[in-house]
């Protein structure tokens, strides 16, 4: 029998779950019929894909509403794509393609502006037209190398650190998120449902829970900028000396200030040696906040956020740009979303973006587009490699001095 990709029905989800932990080599999980029904209330089916052979789901997607910060703050429409799983028997019969042209093509005509994901293997989605926008670091601080001092009580600015519940975070979590968000390019959206999961509120036989240390910082003022979770092993050398690791699972700091207190702290912890930062910007402030930045061995750096322009004029009239300047982008897309020639008038104000008949100063595919869009590629080293042509010479730095931005951006969540 031929095997049929379609939207899911509420029956078919037990089996659909199945086939996710095929997919993600993952063990089955005995899943209650309280959690069942829990999941299936917070899970949109209509936007829950499978393929089926022989009445067998063998494939899995799902999509789901998300806020995506651009550069300058606007908070985009955007079609959050996760749970991505093709079983090994049926690889490379396009079970994926059609899954996802489908998902992509309603997410245009229901008005999102992009497409979000975050990428397991980089060779999959830039065929459909998504380009990586935002890159993650992991660093490993050796503690005692850091040259901080080890008398270190608390911060010397008037602010403060407290150790919190998760009450606390459940009430301060959601605004502190919501006010990095509106100033963080690549930041996503989170609702209550990721508050209940990332808090052991709402528990999944899949995602066993251990609680974390939270600690906030508040300003001399005693307002709340910064929240921290991490969790410790328990490691003892032999000569009864301390090894433990810390784990920083979130750190949220709206200020530098909340950012070099929150990095301190977790560094004077007693008995704690190494200090694992959890997924970062490149260009975040820890290493240099050591006196010695070689304290800070990187563990992981690599592509994380990528993205998919459906609608080029709103995409590019949302966002704010470094300098004045006029440029025409031809941009090619293979799946007919989103391509054409548009004129971009880009001002630190704003945009504007109307299609356009002019020759352009640039040809792209919107692959290359969507890598440009929060600030982090360069179009200079995409023309060199031949991903963007330049129509009219100098076209490539022009846009570079554009769409570049002073801090890379960042996406703190994983979905």
């Amino acid at each position: 029998m031929s095997v049929e990709t379609r939207v899911i029905t509420a029956s078919e989800y037990p089996d659909w779950l199945r086939a996710l932990t095929t997919g993600f080599l993952l063990p089955p999980a005995v899943v209650s019929e309280e959690e069942l029904s829990d999941r299936m209330a917070h899970t949109d089916l209509a936007r829950v894909r499978g393929a089926f052979d022989d009445g067998r789901c063998v494939a899995t997607y799902r999509s789901f509403a998300q806020r995506l910060t651009a550069v300058g703050g606007a908070a985009l429409p955007s079609n959050a794509v996760s749970n991505v799983t093709v079983s090994p028997t049926h690889r490379r019969r396009g079970l994926l393609s059609r899954m996802m042209t489908a998902d992509l093509a309603q997410a245009k005509e229901r008005g999102d502006v992009v497409s979000t994901l975050i990428a397991a293997e980089y060779p999959i989605y830039g065929r459909y037209g998504f380009g990586p926008a935002a890159w993650i670091t992991q660093w490993a601080v050796d503690v005692p190398r850091t040259g901080l001092d080890p008398r270190w009580s608390g911060p010397a600015d008037g602010g403060r650190i407290d150790l919190v519940d998760t009450t606390d975070v459940r009430k301060l979590g959601p605004e502190l998120h919501a006010r990095l968000a509106a100033g963080q390019p690549g930041a996503v959206s989170r609702d209550e449902r990721w508050w209940q999961l990332n808090t052991g509120q709402v528990r999944l036989a899949a995602q066993p829970w251990t609680e974390p240390f939270y600690a906030v910082y508040r300003s001399a003022s005693g307002e709340v900028e910064g929240l921290l979770a991490y969790q410790s092993d328990d490691n003892w050398g032999d000569a009864k000396q301390p090894l433990n690791t810390a784990t920083v699972r979130e750190m949220l700091a709206l200020t530098p200030a909340a950012e070099r207190a929150l990095w301190h702290y977790v560094c004077s912890v007693d008995w704690i040696t190494t200090v694992k930062s959890g997924y970062r910007a490149p260009d975040d402030l820890l290493p240099l906040l050591l006196p010695d930045p070689r304290a800070a061995r990187i563990l992981t750096q690599a592509d994380f956020l990528w993205v998919r322009i459906l609608d080029v004029v709103r995409a590019l009239q949302a966002r704010t740009y470094a300098t004045p300047a006029t440029l025409v982008l031809d941009v090619h897309d293979g799946l007919g979303l989103a391509g054409g020639r548009f004129r971009l008038d880009a001002s630190p104000e704003g945009a504007v973006c109307v299609p356009s008949t002019e020759s352009p100063d640039l040809t792209l595919g919107v692959r290359e587009l969507g890598a440009l869009y929060l600030g982090d590629e360069s179009v200079v080293r995409l023309a060199a490699l031949g991903l963007v042509d330049e129509g009219t010479p100098g076209a490539a730095e022009v846009a570079d001095a554009v769409f570049r931005t002073p801090r890379r951006p960042w996406c703190p969540d994983i979905f």
